[in-house]
């Protein structure tokens, strides 16, 4: 019961905040793309994690995790997705701030990673409507996914500091910090359960990107 409790207010409070803050930015950051695609990437995160979380929240209160295992692994599937495309979003809203020009290759590479990353995502062997899912293939769909992770934060890190950048100076921080609390999860929650509480700093990672956007947001009205 308090697992239920604990879970469930982080994860209202964590979806209805992301998603606010995302359509505030997306609505009134019109005359700002860069503000604009925050908030679809916000918007983005939050609609995409609700399609995991709620069923969780409801399987929590219900009858358990492995009883609604298929809905629970549709939403991971969804939110493995959406995850994906945030980043590619990331990486233009990079390419904004700085204004990047040319760069192909990095482009032609991440956008590759993402479709590659996709479709892994898709392949039957995942066994998404399973409880125990094979982690020869979480491993596999979160390889392309890791190395998008590497080379924007490599990306994030060169150009902030070069531009003495002190709305984005921690981006490289906050998406590093995602991925560290990630992977243990991917690798050892299976086998410990408790593993799977790294998805708590996981998610705070993610709403201190989305802040920075909101720090831009401000600075713009």
């Amino acid at each position: 019961m308090a697992q239920a409790i604990a879970e469930t207010i982080f994860d209202i409070c964590y979806l209805v905040g992301v998603i606010t803050a995302g359509y505030i930015m997306m609505t009134k950051g019109k005359s700002n793309g860069l503000v604009k695609k925050f908030g679809i990437m916000a918007v983005l995160l939050g609609v995409g994690d609700s399609f995991h979380l709620v069923p969780r929240m409801v399987a929590l209160w219900t009858t358990g995790l492995e009883a609604n295992a298929a809905a629970l692994g549709i939403g991971k599937l969804v939110t493995s997705i959406t995850m994906t495309i945030f980043y590619l979003i990331l990486y233009y809203i990079w390419r904004e701030r700085y204004e990047v020009e040319g760069r192909k290759p990095v482009t032609i590479i991440l956008w590759a990673l993402a479709i590659i990353r996709i479709g892994l995502c898709l392949l039957p062997q995942n066994q998404w409507l399973s409880y125990h899912q094979p982690l020869k293939w979480g491993i596999i769909r979160n390889v392309p996914f890791a190395i998008m992770g590497f080379m924007i934060i490599m990306l994030f890190a060169h150009l902030v500091k070069r531009k003495d950048d002190k709305v984005f100076r921690f981006m490289p921080l906050a998406i590093a910090l995602s991925f560290a609390f990630y992977i243990p999860v991917v690798l050892f929650s299976a086998e410990y359960p408790l593993v799977g509480m790294l998805m708590i700093p996981k998610t705070l990672a993610y709403v201190w990107i989305v802040y920075m956007g909101w720090k831009l947001y401000k600075e713009t009205v």
